[in-house]
């Protein structure tokens, strides 16, 4: 009658193991991860493709050391370079 408990003579429900307990949180937890960052992407392989390529490009750019001495110098405009020589400041918008 309303008792919360079960009776004496039944068995109580197995619990999970501790090691399945763990194992189905972390699927879990990885799951969400997947569907959080492909939220709003309609392609996902053509997003991992970008990334990929950029980063291929980044470590190419970093292996190949600092760009040579003065280059960019060399794209500055004919009425930038008396500015930079007399030793004033100036920002490129």
């Amino acid at each position: 009658m309303g008792l919360c408990f079960p009776c004496p003579t039944e068995a109580a429900p197995p619990s999970p193991d501790l090691e399945e307990k763990r194992a189905k949180l972390a699927e879990a937890a990885e799951r969400r991860q997947k569907e959080a960052a492909s939220r709003g992407i309609l392609n996902v392989q053509s997003v991992e493709e970008k990334r990929k390529k950029k980063e291929k490009i980044e470590k190419e750019m970093a292996a190949s050391g600092p760009p040579p001495e003065g280059g960019l110098r060399a794209l500055l405009g004919a009425a930038v370079r008396p500015v930079l020589q007399a030793g004033l400041e100036c920002s490129v918008v």
